[in-house]
């Protein structure tokens, strides 16, 4: 029973939610996050653009940033908000991938400038 999910409990201790999420402690993703610092000691990241199999529209790419889920989910949103375009990101095994729309390579730079984050390309 161990891959069920709970749905109703009387014991208190189960009965636990996470101040910031409202989700129980044992479903939290924050909690989680928090516990796990991301890796941002990488080097750099490679910024480039990719063309083929998207019909002849481009976008930027953002590869070599640390693998973890909820910081990447909050850096793409960030750049995605700051270049007022569309984007997603991946979690691949050489590290973390950030794609936006079109062809935001000066934008991007300023960015990862400001954030500290040296980058190549």
């Amino acid at each position: 029973m161990e891959n069920s999910r709970l749905v109703y409990s009387t014991d208190p201790a189960r009965n636990k939610k996470c101040p910031k999420c409202k989700f129980l402690v044992s479903e939290c993703e924050c909690l989680k996050a928090e516990a796990s610092p991301p890796d941002i000691k990488k080097p750099s990241v490679v910024l480039k653009i990719e063309r083929p199999g998207r019909g002849g529209k481009a976008i930027t790419v953002i590869e070599g940033l640390a693998r973890n889920h909820p910081y990447l989910q909050n850096f793409c949103r960030k750049l995605k908000i700051r270049c007022g375009a569309g984007g997603t990101y991946r979690i691949a095994a050489e590290g973390g991938r950030i794609e936006i729309q079109g062809d935001q390579r000066e934008t991007l730079r300023l960015i990862l400038k400001q954030e500290g984050i040296p980058c190549k390309g």
